[in-house]
């Protein structure tokens, strides 16, 4: 497998944090843009980007707040436009022309953001169960005081792990298809010692909800405007699939949209079965229009 270490480097980006980037392939060729979910990080792609970088340039940042990039400073917090902002800088300083741009999850959310915010600048979208949270019921006014009280106590006490076989045991727990090596380097790469043990990188803030609700009807404003050519990718053993009928009410939304389903993977599905998101990636890319 060609490429199966990445390239690291650290971009100073415009908005002020300095991003963790894993890089892998030519630089000449097209530029494939993964952008990881929740609470993970760029190694958290697996075996994906080796298996593109014969074809294409691949970049695969961490989101602010996780991995090895910037935490907000004092005072600040993660809304949720801040990742969009990040990203356009990302891909304004590594891209090649237009853009592959794939995300995981809440990575999703942010890449269909940006299609339709920057769809000049994207060749093909790819949405890894990407469609973003159902709609949240808690009226705001609720949501706000949560958030309020949350400040006090997201980075008082964080969470030491007492070794990393036990991060990758809380990994494993939350994900049944993980198998043993992968947590473990996983958790190797997702952790950092303290005294005491390890804690996960990703900073405490982002397990913090925030004060705004997720909204169909905004999302499906930015979905409208991409004009590149979308896949949607679930997993069929994923728990985090939306009921049918949102789904498709939500896919509605883009202009030119087809749906795949990935067998043998739950919601992590880069980890279960990285040979077919990997294809299913090149396909969709190579198909689309220069």
């Amino acid at each position: 497998m060609p490429d199966a270490l990445p390239r690291i480097r650290r971009l100073a980006l415009s908005t002020g944090l300095t991003y963790n980037v894993h890089e892998w392939g030519a630089e000449h060729a097209t530029t494939i843009v993964l952008v990881h979910g929740f609470l993970d990080l760029a190694w958290g792609w697996d075996e994906v980007p080796a298996r593109l970088a014969d074809r294409f340039h691949v970049v695969a940042p961490d989101l602010r707040g996780h991995g090895d990039s910037d935490w907000i400073g004092a005072g600040g917090y993660y809304h949720f436009f801040d990742y969009l902002a990040d990203l356009d800088d990302v891909v304004r300083r590594l891209g090649r022309g237009k853009v592959g741009l794939v995300g995981h999850s809440m990575g999703g959310s942010v890449a269909a953001y940006w299609a339709g915010t920057r769809p000049e600048a994207v060749r093909a979208l790819v949405l890894l169960e990407g469609l973003g949270p159902p709609e949240a019921t808690t009226p705001v006014p609720d949501r706000a005081a949560r958030w309020l009280d949350a400040w006090r106590v997201a980075r008082a006490t964080p969470r030491v792990m007492p070794s990393l076989e036990d991060a990758a045991a809380r990994l494993r727990k939350h994900d049944h298809l993980l198998d043993a090596a992968r947590a473990q380097a996983l958790a190797a790469h997702g952790t950092r010692p303290v005294a005491g043990g390890v804690v996960w990188k990703h900073d405490p803030l982002q397990l913090t909800q925030g004060p705004y609700p997720y909204r169909v009807d905004v999302a499906a404003t930015f979905w409208q405007r991409v004009t590149a050519p979308v896949l949607h990718v679930e997993a069929a053993q994923s728990r985090f699939r939306l009921a049918d009928a949102d789904t498709a009410r939500r896919l509605a939304a883009f202009p030119d949209v087809r749906r795949a389903v990935i067998a043998d993977a739950a919601h992590m599905m880069q980890r279960h079965q990285p040979a077919a998101v990997a294809e299913a990636i090149a396909a969709h890319v190579l198909a689309a229009p220069i």
